[in-house]
């Protein structure tokens, strides 16, 4: 038993040393790509938009209006929408196609690396839909003893 065991309780030594050596090695940067993009996902759009271009191509106001139909949150600005598709496109999960028209025109899709989070998100988004009753009933016993 180490130190760290007989001071914080069981816990797998090997995992958590793995983990400290993680976050040593880049943890620390503020543009580790493991950082930046659960901080992404976590943000409020993108994990929305991730899931809505899994779907397929759109175009900018169709991608807006779609957000804005199914989102339970406010409607999204121009401006946020434009940062947030920056931001997945510099992280190389959303492509940028432009179409030589007049006037030009601007579509959204994801790459295959954003293809790939997207099937791990939906994967996640399934856990938790099939976990969704013992999460609530972990939330009724927690607000019942809190």
């Amino acid at each position: 038993m180490t130190s760290l065991q007989r001071h914080h309780g069981a816990f797998d030594c090997e995992r958590l040393t793995s983990l400290a050596k993680d976050i040593a090695a880049n943890g620390h940067q503020r543009e580790d790509p493991v950082r930046e993009i659960m901080s992404r996902l976590g943000d409020r759009w993108s994990a929305l938009l991730l899931s809505v271009l899994s779907t397929g191509s759109f175009r900018h106001s169709a991608l807006r209006r779609v957000i804005c139909t199914i989102s339970a949150e406010k409607a999204i600005s121009q401006r946020m929408l434009t940062l947030r598709l920056r931001a997945l496109e510099r992280d190389g999960l959303v492509m940028r196609d432009i179409t030589d028209s007049v006037p030009p025109s601007v579509s959204y899709r994801l790459t295959p690396l954003g293809v790939a989070l997207s099937q791990r998100l939906a994967e996640m988004i399934c856990w938790i839909k099939e976990s969704e009753n013992t999460i609530i009933q972990a939330r009724r016993e927690f607000d019942r003893i809190a």
